[in-house]
């Protein structure tokens, strides 16, 4: 063999390695672009079923959430139908009181005048009989007193005028007339009819007459 032959030959040698070189290097290059182009296929599933195990998850809690608010709901509901309920008894039970207060407010007074009655009743009794009219004027008096004590224990009271300083508060000048004296000036000189006063309440104004 010819020395030229023989470096053709070489060089057809080399030329073939070479292209199996780069057929390799194709062959490496397209597996590992496969294997690339799979990685970022699974990486976007995997990113893929991220986003849906987040929203999965918000949805879930937004779940509880209306779940929870449902039952403050409910139970408001229910606190405020049984406040309701018990209100509604708690008027009912009230008026009932209030109309049976009514009723018999005045009981108390009534059986305490009672006795009153009994006197004025032996007193008539004692007329019609003819009894001295010495002893006639004490009973009466004796009634008048036991319905003034009466009184006085219910809280009612006369309200002093004869001779007082004028005052509105309390009496009802009825007229006026010279005084009959400089310190009657002003001042009560004569009581046509008694005031009273319930604890410090007016009941009934004193009609009086005032000297000027």
């Amino acid at each position: 063999m010819s020395k030229e032959k023989k470096q053709q030959e070489e060089q057809k040698e080399m030329n073939t390695n070479e292209m199996e070189e780069k057929e390799v290097t194709i062959d490496s290059s397209s597996d590992n672009d496969e294997v690339s182009t799979a990685d970022k296929e699974k990486q976007s599933e995997e990113k893929h079923d991220d986003k849906k195990d987040k929203k999965k998850s918000k949805k879930d809690k937004d779940a509880d959430k209306v779940a929870e608010l449902e039952k403050q709901v409910e139970a408001m509901n229910d606190k405020y139908l049984r406040l309701s309920a018990e209100f509604d008894n708690y008027r009912r039970r009230t008026l009932k009181e209030k109309m049976e207060l009514t009723k018999t407010a005045g009981e108390s007074i009534l059986v305490n005048i009672l006795p009153v009655i009994d006197d004025f009743e032996r007193a008539i009794s004692s007329m019609e009989q003819g009894l001295e009219s010495a002893a006639v004027k004490d009973g009466v008096e004796l009634i008048y007193g036991k319905f003034k004590e009466f009184l006085n224990q219910n809280g009612v009271k006369e309200i002093e005028a004869n001779g007082t300083e004028f005052d509105t508060d309390l009496h009802e000048a009825l007229t006026k007339i010279p005084a009959p004296s400089d310190d009657l000036k002003g001042k009560v000189v004569d009581v046509i009819q008694k005031g009273y006063v319930l604890n410090d309440k007016v009941i009934r104004f004193a009609k009086v007459v005032v000297g000027e």
